[in-house]
């Protein structure tokens, strides 16, 4: 079983979307861990409302691949998400694989460590909170370094939602 991080946010109904996806997920891989979850922005959508987002540290023995496919997606349909061509449309929930052990991928459709690690402080505040020594795979990277402590002091904590999930998976 590799210990597997999965991104989760959403911004339509997230308090409700996001506990419900969390259930589904954790109904066929083990919830060990969730993040904090954090207020931001729709990124190049100021007319959307903002997304709630975390990370969720599963244990899952199938390929990365698999996991989106074949449990993510599913998940999303199942709530609600419909994708189009845009990339940034809102959404109830959105899942993706950001890390898989110690996995490098990069084939079409999935790449780990995703990118977007390095690019958005909530998914790199997520990671560091739930394993604080981590290299990101391929990498000599600390997860550590990816953003100061000033860029990881602007996110804005939701306590009360996080601290009802981490009470519902024993996190």
């Amino acid at each position: 079983m590799r210990r597997c991080y999965i991104s989760v946010g959403g911004n339509i109904r997230p308090e409700e979307a996001i506990p419900r996806a969390l259930d589904m997920l954790h109904s066929v891989c083990p919830i060990r861990a969730v993040s904090t979850f954090y207020r931001t922005a729709a990124i190049d959508r100021p007319e959307q409302p903002p997304y709630l987002n975390g990370v969720a540290l599963i244990l899952y023995g199938g390929q990365p691949g698999l996991l989106k496919r074949d449990i993510l997606r599913p998940i999303e349909a199942a709530l609600g998400r419909v994708r189009t061509a845009d990339p940034y449309a809102a959404r109830p929930v959105d899942l993706d694989v950001i890390l898989c052990g110690t996995l490098v991928v990069d084939e079409s459709g999935l790449r780990l460590p995703d990118p977007d690690i390095r690019e958005r402080v909530f998914l790199a505040a997520g990671l560091l909170e739930l394993e604080p020594e981590l290299i990101l795979p391929g990498t000599a990277l600390f997860i550590q370094d990816l953003f100061t402590q000033e860029q990881r002091d602007t996110l804005v904590p939701d306590m009360p939602f996080t601290t009802a999930l981490k009470e519902r998976f024993h996190a």
